[in-house]
């Protein structure tokens, strides 16, 4: 069967299981939603608090760093016997994955601030929360945000495998399809995260340069 008669049996089983489709999308993209601004809210504190304390990078970075080398279905394998199964423990494991590339790019956005540029707001009298947010934060941003993109993208792909732990989400469609040799349930659910990857990815794009049109402080003390 050609990928084009694929493509056209996934649109027909899409169209015969609309509900279906919609429940599991929405489980997929909570699943995306949560994680990623719980990760936010943690990360990007933890950026801070790396930034301002060498020996608390350490140890925020080697935490970050081995969450992200255990590979997902062991952290979902090690939630399992804390939480069991369905929507939170594979919440909790997305949130672990989804956490390092945001740290990571806060904590290289925020360094590669010029202490120049730093030096100077403090010579224009500004204290250091105030260096932070109306200083470091905005020339950061860009950086900060590819993180958050990077790990939005990655995330969609991980939530296919909260089917195992009956998390729900559109791997329910794509892992039964495979092990059932139906490509047309597999191309059900496989397309739509495509999309949704590429639509997350867009979504903080348009964030971002809401945000970083209000950083004219910050551009104002960089050149001068």
């Amino acid at each position: 069967m050609s990928f084009l008669s694929n493509l056209v049996g996934a649109w027909r089983f899409l169209l015969a299981n609309v509900d279906r489709f919609l429940e599991l999308l929405g489980q997929h993209l909570a699943l995306v939603l949560i994680s990623e601004v719980l990760a936010i809210l943690v990360a990007v504190p933890l950026g801070v608090l790396a930034l301002r304390n060498e020996r608390a990078k350490g140890y925020i970075l080697g935490a970050g760093n081995v969450a992200q080398t255990v590979p997902t279905l062991a952290i979902i394998a090690l939630v399992f016997p804390l939480l069991g199964i369905g929507f939170l423990p594979a919440l909790v494991g997305l949130f672990a994955y989804a956490i390092l590339p945001i740290l990571t790019n806060t904590i290289t956005g925020l360094e590669d601030v010029s202490e120049d540029t730093v030096e100077a707001a403090r010579g224009m009298g500004m204290t250091e929360n105030e260096i932070l947010k109306r200083i470091q934060f905005p020339l950061a941003l860009p950086v900060i945000f590819a993180g958050i993109r990077t790990s939005a993208v990655i995330n969609v792909g991980t939530a296919y495998l909260a089917f195992f732990i009956g998390g729900g989400g559109l791997g329910v469609w794509v892992i039964s399809g495979i092990n059932l040799f139906q490509m047309e349930k597999v191309l059900a659910g496989a397309i739509p995260g495509a999309l949704l990857a590429i639509a997350m990815d867009t979504l903080f794009a348009l964030v971002e340069q809401k945000l970083g049109g209000e950083g004219g402080v910050a551009q104002q003390v960089a050149t001068g």
